[in-house]
């Protein structure tokens, strides 16, 4: 399994397992979230620790999640950014617009 969904009290957790999030497997997870945005989630932490390396397809199923949580008045958080996607993101300007937090706890500890 690419991506791990736990669920808690006030949001879901995704850990991505993946090296890579690319056009390989970011239908997977845009699958996913629209699978969690119609069972009633609207509020997702991303956890990218274990992924090193993001490119447009990645980035469009993290909009996807950002939207999805936005839409229905929910929040979106976005950590664990390795080096080369943190790049990434900065270079496509998402750091304006998405929530980031550097670890897991301190995501959680923004929703709770």
């Amino acid at each position: 399994m690419n991506f791990i969904i736990a669920q808690d009290t006030n949001y879901t957790v995704i850990q991505s397992s993946v090296e890579k999030l690319d056009a390989s497997n970011a239908p997977d997870l845009k699958s996913e979230l629209l699978v969690l945005s119609k069972n009633g989630v609207n509020s997702i932490i991303l956890d990218l620790s274990k992924t090193r390396y993001c490119d447009s397809s990645g980035l469009s199923a993290v909009l996807t999640a950002n939207r999805l949580c936005k839409d229905t008045n929910g929040q979106f958080i976005l950590c664990g950014l390795q080096e080369n996607v943190a790049k990434m993101i900065r270079i496509a300007q998402l750091d304006k617009v998405l929530s980031i937090s550097e670890t897991l706890t301190e995501a959680k500890s923004v929703l709770i």
